[in-house]
């Protein structure tokens, strides 16, 4: 009998549908995290960091600032623009 027809043991405990929903949802979380911080590393260290060193300059730290924040407003709009859509 092969793995897949022989009832084992040790078998993991079954889910229910809101715990497996609560799982992608942090899965999905994370990664969108995780593609946030990326993008505002590329866009807006490219974008800001002329010269880099040890240290912002304070024209360099304003500019990540309002890069971050133009970042996530846009991310909000586009979030809410695809949260309407679908209701």
């Amino acid at each position: 009998m092969d793995s897949f027809s022989s009832p084992s043991s040790g078998s993991p405990p079954k889910l229910s549908t809101d715990d497996i929903m609560t799982q992608l949802r942090t899965q999905l979380e994370q990664a969108y995290a995780e593609e946030f911080l990326e993008t505002v590393r590329g866009k807006c260290f490219d974008k800001c960091i002329t010269k880099p060193g040890s240290s912002l300059s304070g024209s360099e730290s304003s500019c990540i600032s309002r890069c971050i924040d133009r970042y996530m407003e846009a991310t909000g709009i586009i979030g809410k623009a695809l949260f309407n859509q679908r209701h």
